[in-house]
């Protein structure tokens, strides 16, 4: 993997991304070690959970801001571990002013019950709080441009794989509406045969109802063309084609496009229903059904893209 590629949502990528990947990054040295885990799955927001020590507490919101550059949508669950190896990360700390009071006390109780004076420097030394040991300030930007390497580092490794599972998606999903303009086609051509189909099995019923008498054709044309308009589907075929081109264009153009494909997927389903609806041909029906299916299953990958 190539890490120096720039993957912020910035940077202009048109790659199509899936909301699902995972992001790992390792730093140790001699002093300290750093493990950075980010894990995603799909959520309709940005949500960042951030699991760290409270030692890196304060860098919570500097940390969630850095990961936003490379995120737009998903649930991403991040995991830190932070580890010092520093020997001289606590200083013993002396405090001369409560070791004089403790002195001061002692002399008093010497002078008050004329007992000898036996306090060493050792046991002085016992007495509570003379002797602390604290832990040393932590430099803040020191750790930061540490932190912050290996936080870009998962980063832009989690966007690799969720632009990997994207493109794959993409190829997966344009296939999928070739394969739907293929049946929107064959319902354009399916469609008039069917009225032929209506006319002459309508004026074949009316002659054997009427024998010799004389057909009214201006009737059976009148019924043919109440059927025609009934069925016809002609202005959701070329919504629903208008709908397909433009979810392809979405995916060519890629970048953060998941809601508007989402939109598209749900405005086919619309035209596709309605076409079901008015079919009234066995045949038509089926194709119809299949076209549904086919859309649902768009529906359902686009709901994993960012």
């Amino acid at each position: 993997m190539n890490d120096n590629k720039d993957f912020s949502r910035n940077a202009g990528d048109p790659m199509i991304k899936s909301m699902t990947g995972f992001g790992r990054c390792e730093v140790a040295d001699e002093n300290r070690k750093i493990i950075v885990e980010m894990k995603a799955v799909n959520h309709r927001y940005c949500d960042i959970n951030i699991k760290m020590p409270k030692k890196l507490s304060f860098f919570e919101s500097t940390i969630r801001n850095l990961m936003k550059k490379y995120i737009q949508r998903g649930k991403v669950d991040v995991f830190i571990t932070y580890e010092d190896y520093t020997e001289h990360n606590v200083c013993l700390k002396y405090n001369k002013e409560l070791a004089g009071e403790y002195m001061e006390k002692l002399r008093m109780m010497q002078e008050q019950f004329q007992i000898t004076d036996d306090v060493t420097v050792t046991s002085l030394s016992r007495y509570p709080d003379v002797f602390t040991l604290e832990e040393q300030s932590i430099d803040e930007e020191e750790l930061w441009k540490l932190l912050e390497g290996v936080i870009e580092t998962a980063c832009r490794r989690f966007v690799e794989t969720r632009i990997a599972e994207g493109e794959q998606l993409k190829v997966d999903l344009i296939c999928k509406l070739e394969g739907m303009l293929e049946k929107v086609a064959f319902i354009e051509e399916r469609s008039p045969e069917i009225v032929k189909e209506y006319q002459q099995k309508l004026k074949a019923k009316v002659e054997e109802l009427l024998g010799d008498n004389t057909l009214d054709e201006a009737r059976i044309l009148t019924e043919v063309t109440i059927f025609a308009d009934k069925i016809c589907v002609d202005e959701e075929l070329v919504r629903l084609k208008s709908h397909i081109e433009n979810m392809k264009a979405t995916l060519n153009e890629g970048g953060g496009v998941g809601r508007k494909l989402d939109f598209i997927a749900q405005e086919m389903n619309r035209e596709a229903n309605t076409t079901l609806s008015k079919s009234n041909d066995l045949t038509l029906s089926n194709c119809a059904i299949d076209l549904k299916t086919e859309i649902e299953k768009v529906r359902e990958q686009v709901q994993n893209i960012e």
